[in-house]
């Protein structure tokens, strides 16, 4: 079931990058795991999914442990409060979610010096959503500035979360919003290439502005298996 789930969200991308005339392989797909168990990840990972998406740290950190004999690639997207940094510093090789200086400096100063530098985005609230994380807009500039020069951190773009859209026109709104403002930090000389955004409900109007990856969960997995 999740190899036929994996399937048909592969074909929304591919339409998608058809009708926005980009190259398909310009998107990755990060598949939204929280609250499920071992066995689905095993599942989608027989179906050729390599990169899944984690909120819960702990839950996390136990999952990893137990698939430890697999090649995937685990990102945090999640909040990251401060006392939290270093299990994410240990473990993910992406984080999503970094909106504030001092987290990214405690991750980059906890980043185990075995491990390859922690790949970042910067969280944005894109659309000033009152119950959503993330950097206002016109900040955005000066913290991605100061996080590229962070030692074990590789700045890699942004990641939005905005509130829900009535249609695909408000949300391709909100999302080229985002885009614009990647482009806008692209020309102040940072060399981004990840632009993380759009899910389940809305990943048609993320690609069409512009989305190098989608995270989706329900599609692939099904309904949340149980409360957060």
């Amino acid at each position: 079931m999740i190899a036929d789930h994996l399937q048909t969200v592969h074909a929304r991308i591919v339409a998608a990058c058809r009708a926005a005339g980009r190259d398909p392989r310009e998107v990755t797909l990060l598949a939204v795991s929280k609250t499920f168990g071992p066995d689905a990840v095993r599942a989608a990972h027989a179906a050729g999914q390599t990169a899944f998406g984690e909120n819960y740290l702990q839950e996390a950190v136990d999952k990893m442990a137990a698939l430890g004999d697999l090649p995937l690639a685990w990102h945090c997207i999640g909040p990251i409060q401060s006392n939290k940094t270093r299990l994410v510093a240990a473990h993910f090789d992406w984080a999503h979610t970094v909106d504030r200086l001092k987290v990214a400096q405690r991750l980059s100063e906890q980043r185990p010096a075995h491990l390859a530098p922690l790949q970042v985005c910067l969280q944005v609230n894109i659309d000033g959503g009152p119950t959503k994380s993330g950097v206002p807009p016109h900040e955005a500039m000066a913290l991605a500035k100061e996080v590229a020069q962070l030692p074990r951190l590789a700045l890699r773009g942004l990641m939005t979360l905005p509130e829900p859209a009535a249609d695909f026109d408000a949300a391709l709104a909100v999302h080229r919003r985002a885009k614009a403002l990647f482009d806008a930090l692209c020309a102040q000389g940072l060399a981004l290439d990840t632009l993380s955004m759009g899910m389940t409900a809305d990943l048609e109007a993320a690609i069409h502005a512009g989305s190098t990856m989608v995270r989706v969960g329900t599609a692939i997995f099904g309904g949340r298996v149980r409360a957060a």
